[in-house]
């Protein structure tokens, strides 16, 4: 067992206006329980926890069963399960794609994909134009598109932004990714602009993840919510290009890649046209389906209507349709879950003690993996009016090894939620370190970016592979996020601790963090009344 630190506990009481009679008991992180959530939800009975499989009605199943075991209401009315029509979509890849003269391998070469439900998409005689980073933004004075008619047309970019490129802090943000960094956001203008097809130039530092991490993500069954009209406003191809093959594309062109790479994050970058077509043609077999998340709410004593949500997104990359390998995804995000239902229990414990003021929503969402699918569909259908909820505190990959003296701390100036944060690492004796890889723009790559959308603030609390240099290269988003009976998981009591603290401040103190850069999240918060 590891209890909070009696400091933090008694300073929390303190702070809260609690009586140290009605919090004497310091509440306890169970090792065995953390141990056997994780150990049952990564093993391989559940899959690799795909959506739309065995693996999701288990997983589901038994979050849903450990919620109501530790007496949370249902979330969703009378319903543990809310329910998340979408579709899995399954690009056969005996496909290949010709640039020019310039014929590439799927898989090793190339990736493409479509969220479009249609049983064809064909690319055909597409002229190609290198569009630097693809980035369309009127707050850094910023348009790659400027002046430039792309309908029809195949667009070619590099991953990341240029500030990025050139580590000037005063441009973009630096080494830090913005949103427009991201690869959702480079198809979304793409898409915008009327082009026929995106392809993304994978370099492993700007991307954040090695080629590996592209091939296993693009290469399977993919999942999407679907609109009214079966997605036709989405890109129709969405692509990435290794290195390798991008450097071949720029060859034939006759152009240096390097060269136009620096002009590409230089103010002033005009599209460059590349000779030669693109032509990709794949069929698509699709399957509709309902997906659910899982809800499970610890009502208020005083103002239950207010919530503080306390979230881990329960899946994972499912199993290899051509090879049988299992994704277990034991800490991205099995730990996360398992860390969900402790928190619950512990908080639950000490609400019948003394019940919090607010309420407290546990969730965990479905198809994270595919781009926060099960997030944004609660964002646009909240079972709580998305003005009533005060945070989103989302764990995606725990530390399961020793305790650290240090937490690290995603975004620079973001929300006032990082006060929060730091003070609860003060109560614990440990610092807050910044974001070791802010080029990986991991702020934007998790559910609590879905809500940051509709103007929740949020905390990511993520463990992958900061003390652990291995697990990046040769475990994420690979069959080897295996569970492991040696991790001593005291890290994970650590942060679970951390983060009960802050729930339990939020929960009691009225406050409504506010956004603190300028932003469309801010926006959005100030027209719910709550910035």
């Amino acid at each position: 067992m590891f209890a909070f630190p009696t400091k933090s506990w008694a300073a929390l009481a303190l702070t809260l206006g609690i009586s140290s009679a009605a919090m004497a008991a310091d509440p306890e992180f169970d090792k065995q329980q953390l141990r056997s959530h994780i150990k049952t939800l990564a093993s391989d009975q559940y899959g690799g926890r795909g959506p739309l499989t065995q693996g999701e009605t288990l997983s589901i199943d038994y979050i849903a069963k450990e919620f109501a075991k530790l007496g949370l209401k249902p979330g969703n009315g009378d319903r543990y399960l809310q329910p998340v029509p979408l579709a899995k979509v399954t690009a056969d890849q005996a496909m290949t794609l010709t640039l020019g003269d310039l014929t590439l391998t799927n898989g090793s070469e190339f990736t493409a994909r479509t969220q479009q439900i249609t049983p064809r998409i064909e690319l055909k005689d597409s002229p190609m134009v290198f569009v630097g980073y693809g980035i369309n933004a009127p707050e850094y004075h910023w348009n790659d598109y400027a002046g430039l008619d792309v309908k029809g047309k195949t667009v070619v970019m590099l991953v990341n932004d240029p500030g990025f490129a050139t580590q000037d802090p005063a441009h973009f943000k630096g080494n830090a990714m913005t949103y427009y960094g991201r690869w959702t956001y480079k198809y979304e203008e793409a898409a915008r602009q009327g082009a026929a097809a995106a392809l993304i130039i994978h370099q492993t530092d700007a991307a954040g993840y090695a080629w590996g991490v592209v091939e296993n993500s693009n290469t399977g069954s993919k999942y999407t919510l679907v609109d009214a009209n079966n997605n036709a406003d989405e890109l129709p191809v969405m692509g990435w290009l290794h290195q390798s093959a991008a450097q071949k594309l720029f060859k034939q062109a006759k152009l240096d890649m390097d060269a136009l790479a620096d002009a590409a994050a230089q103010p002033g970058f005009k599209a460059v046209p590349l000779p030669g077509k693109a032509n990709l043609r794949f069929d698509n077999s699709t399957r509709m389906a309902e997906s659910h998340n899982v809800l499970g709410l610890l009502p208020g004593g005083e103002t239950p209507e207010e919530v503080v949500m306390i979230h881990a997104h329960w899946d994972h990359l499912g199993t290899n349709e051509s090879d049988g390998h299992i994704y277990n995804g034991a800490i991205d995000n099995a730990t996360g879950v398992a860390g969900v239902i402790e928190l619950a229990r512990v908080l639950s414990e000490q609400s019948r003690k003394h019940p919090f003021k607010r309420s407290i929503l546990f969730s965990s969402f479905t198809a994270e993996e595919t781009g926060l699918i099960g997030a944004s569909h609660f964002a646009a259908h909240p079972t709580v009016p998305n003005s009533q909820i005060v945070a989103f505190l989302n764990i995606d990959g725990m530390n399961v090894d020793n305790a650290l003296d240090y937490i690290l701390r995603y975004g620079d100036g973001v929300s006032e939620l990082e006060g929060y944060l730091q003070d609860a690492a003060a109560s614990q004796g440990r610092k807050v370190k910044p974001d070791p890889r802010p080029q990986a723009g991991l702020l934007y790559r998790s559910d609590h970016f879905a809500m940051a959308k509709v103007g929740v603030p949020g905390l990511l609390f993520m463990s992958l592979g900061d003390n652990d240099p291995d697990y990046i290269p040769h475990r994420y988003h690979k069959p080897a996020d295996d569970y492991n009976p040696d991790w001593s998981l005291e890290g994970m009591q650590q942060d679970l601790s951390l983060m009960a603290i802050i729930a339990a401040r939020l929960a009691n103190n009225g406050d409504w963090p506010k956004w603190l850069e300028e932003s469309e999240f801010k926006k959005r918060r100030a027209q719910d009344g709550r910035q």
